[in-house]
């Protein structure tokens, strides 16, 4: 539990303390504020099953009595009915599952269970519950990839609950089964925690990660059943269902006391205007004249710094997520330096926390937050789960996380004990958090996103049935476990190109290693990030973001200390950094080509078309920018040498006739503009409807496609195969697309900004844009469409 002292101010008083903060801009960043009224809790009696040791164990820590969506789903698990429980954050989703596993190691002293969860944070917090709770006979252990190989040896033979991950699962557990056999064998619950964020490309690995250890078990005898817990989602009961693939009976009624929470949506100001010397264009005046530049908003990261400075000396003990590693460093360390300097030392009570840490570095800011050394976080979503932060009274989140479920799931970190929160979404200069400020109905008033996943996906099925067929060789039975006619055709095909091959007894791997495959579909190895001077590994990065951010010459931000990548190495997955403070940033360039492969689905809407197909995407970063701190003045741009890569996925696209456009007022020399800013823009606001994240997807614009033979705007799935967001978008399109069109129409700038079609990831430096002609190809592209 994270210590708190007491504050001076509740939350509708530290709101307007951090408004007052802001007063010099003209007009208020609070564009809303909810209240959420404080619920009182209704429990239910222990079930009549539950041994008295356990309910002891429970009671003795302050557990009276269960809530009763806590009794309902742990009975429905009891009496062998696989439940997913979905509710609010701070419910008390633990005890659920832990009620009727932890029973079950009691009652039968052979039995086992597992417990999986998406981070080693969430399941380190649970083995800590667990072990409060004092029951004889559990022996709980971790088991992931900070295990030592002593200790994992020692988890194998000895431990009856074991804490671990799908990653774990998929290349450990499951590739050495027969070690695992008698575990297996008395394995009686299976807990999901979190399960709403297995979504994409890695949910639909994890679903047949499941469906193999599902397999395995039933190969030595046993037949657990699931337990799994979700944040409150749209459809929980078919998402969990597709995500173990067997039906699950869902409880949703959140009976658990919950404190009031009041929640602002904050715009930063705009900065005052700037302008810029350029050459001038005439021959009479052969000097410079000033260029007025487009508005832009203050930094939502130095913004939420500001916040969380003022927070702190307030007295407000405050978790602040930030979207990306390098923004959570940012925040950290602008928060620390403005502390020092209000009062020298109290810096050092703030931190980031990030995923690429190593292993020492996080265990040591996990126990500064629990024993409350430290007054604050600049966390990315590596916190946003279930981990037990009992005792935090405000939460900032700069940006919106890119779901309505992960919106008020990091906002449920405050407040946990029951107490008044605040939470305060810090909107960034993107359409989407633009739309979102000024419309609280698309926040407050609209029900969870559904989690978007495929097991269908012949990106990630193909390969699982080679994981799955080096584990044991596949029967016709276990194909109809992998999906039927899809897996069947997999495996034909599988067959063909000589990776498995055809016996009377089922289908055999054909190779003596074990078959690589990256469940988060990241690339392949983790690059190394290792400082030149010493050797020192200071941390890693995931391979789909090495070419942006760890090329020659990018900064790289570790802990709040700057450094400079001398090279890298992409073939041996290191890159060389020394340490150095320059007074510029870095900012990849990308060049990226799509073809048409197939076309799966249409709508024929006259001059405009809607498509949904398969398409080809070849993509290279080609160059990077150096920009000056604070101005964002480009210094220079240099070249660079790296690979090109190459993506088959899904893609939704729509077309316009010219004639169309011309007669909407656009003229053909502003097509490029006008369809490059409605790009932008659409990609901005797809994870309105989709739950993902604009980093998720990409996009393509086009005045003449050579494949459609039309003016065309693409935008596509990240991931090999799809991951199920361009088919949302397709089947979604007219909403999507209004909104698209509402965003920039009402944006205040009038040439466009970042806060309508202006993309922090446009690899043509956002030019050509045309943001008046955005509106009139998107108001074509609407008027002629099926409304939705």
């Amino acid at each position: 539990m994270l210590c708190v002292t007491s504050t001076a101010f509740g939350p509708a008083e530290l709101l307007l303390r951090l408004r007052d903060r802001g007063s010099a801009a003209a007009a208020s960043p609070i564009t809303h504020v909810e209240r959420v009224p404080a619920r009182a809790g209704r429990t239910a009696p222990w079930p009549a099953w539950t041994d008295p040791a356990v309910r002891d164990a429970f009671v003795a820590r302050g557990i009276a009595a269960p809530w009763d969506h806590q009794a309902a789903a742990a009975t429905l698990a009891w009496g062998g009915t696989h439940v997913v429980l979905a509710t609010g954050t701070a419910s008390g989703k633990s005890l659920a599952y832990q009620l009727p596993a932890l029973n079950a190691l009691t009652t039968d002293p052979k039995a086992t269970a597992l417990y999986l969860s998406p981070t080693k944070a969430l399941a380190a917090d649970q083995l800590r519950a667990i072990t409060r709770l004092g029951i004889d006979g559990v022996r709980a252990a971790t088991f992931d990839g900070d295990t030592g190989r002593e200790e994992r040896e020692w988890v194998r033979q000895h431990a009856r609950l074991i804490m671990t991950n799908p990653d774990m699962l998929h290349h450990s557990l499951l590739p050495g089964h027969g070690r695992w056999g008698v575990f297996l064998r008395r394995l009686a619950f299976v807990v999901v925690d979190e399960c709403h964020t297995y979504r994409g490309v890695f949910g639909s690995h994890v679903a047949h990660v499941l469906r193999r250890l599902r397999r395995a078990a039933e190969r030595y005898g046993g037949s657990p059943t699931f337990v799994l817990a979700s944040a409150t989602t749209g459809d929980p009961a078919g998402t969990a269902s597709r995500l173990i693939g067997m039906p699950v009976t869902a409880v949703t009624e959140d009976a658990s006391p919950r404190g009031a929470v009041t929640f602002a949506l904050w715009e930063p100001p705009l900065l005052p205007p700037s302008k810029l010397s350029m050459p001038a264009a005439t021959e009479e005046n052969d000097g410079f004249v000033d260029v007025e530049l487009p508005p832009i908003r203050r930094s939502a990261l130095r913004e939420t710094a500001d916040l969380l400075t003022d927070a702190v000396v307030a007295g407000t003990r405050t978790l602040a997520f930030v979207r990306s590693r390098r923004g959570a460093e940012l925040v950290a360390s602008m928060t620390r330096r403005a502390l020092d300097e209000a009062v020298p030392g109290l810096g050092d009570r703030v931190a980031a926390y990030r995923a690429g840490y190593l292993r020492e570095d996080r265990r040591a800011i996990e126990r500064a937050l629990l024993s409350g050394d430290l007054l604050a976080l600049a966390s990315t979503n590596a916190l946003e789960l279930g981990v037990d932060l009992v005792g935090l009274d405000a939460v900032l989140i700069c940006g919106y996380p890119g779901t309505r479920a992960s919106l008020w799931q990091q906002a449920g970190r405050a407040g946990r004990a029951g107490n008044e929160a605040l939470a305060v979404l810090i909107a960034r200069d993107d359409p989407l958090d633009t739309y979102l400020v000024h419309h609280p109905e698309a926040v407050f008033g609209r029900p969870v996103e559904a989690t978007v996943l495929d097991p269908t996906n012949p990106y990630v099925l193909g390969p699982q049935l080679c994981c799955a067929a080096s584990e044991a060789a596949l029967t016709d039975a276990d194909l109809d476990l992998f999906g039927g006619p899809p897996a069947v055709a997999a495996a034909q095909a599988l067959a063909e190109q000589g990776v498995l091959r055809r016996r009377p007894s089922g289908w055999y791997w054909t190779h003596r290693g074990r078959p690589e495959v990256d469940l988060r579909g990241t690339g392949g190895a983790p690059v190394s990030v290792v400082e030149t001077a010493t050797g020192r590994l200071l941390g890693t990065v995931d391979p789909a973001s090495s070419h942006a951010t760890l090329h020659t010459g990018a900064v790289h931000l570790h802990q709040g200390v700057s450094y400079v990548v001398d090279d890298l190495d992409l073939e041996d997955a290191i890159a060389l950094v020394h340490q150095e403070e320059p007074d510029w940033t870095t900012h990849a360039r990308d060049v990226t080509n799509l073809s048409v492969v197939s076309v799966r689905s249409y709508v024929d809407a006259g001059p405009v078309g809607l498509f949904l197909g398969e398409v080809d995407v070849t993509n290279q970063v080609v160059s990077y920018q150096r920009r000056r701190i604070g101005s964002g003045e480009v210094i220079d741009t240099r070249p660079l040498d790296l690979p090109v890569r190459e993506l088959r996925t899904v893609a939704v696209w729509f077309t316009v006739s010219p004639d169309a456009l011309v007669a909407a007022g656009v003229e053909p020399a502003d097509f490029p503009g006008a369809l490059h800013a409605a790009e932008h823009a659409g990609i901005g606001l797809l994870p309105l409807i989709a739950t993902c994240d604009r980093w998720d997807i990409g996009g393509l614009s086009t005045a003449n496609h050579a494949d459609t033979e039309a003016p065309t705007v693409f935008v596509y799935d990240g991931h090999p195969g799809g991951a199920g967001f361009a088919e949302r978008a397709y089947g979604t399109a007219a909403e999507w697309l209004r909104a698209t069109r509402e965003a920039i129409a009402s944006c205040v700038c009038e040439a466009g900004c970042p806060s309508c079609v202006q993309s922090p990831k446009c690899g043509n430096g956002n030019n050509p844009l045309n943001k008046a002609d955005a509106v009139k190809v998107l108001d074509t592209v609407l008027a002629a469409l099926p409304p939705a």
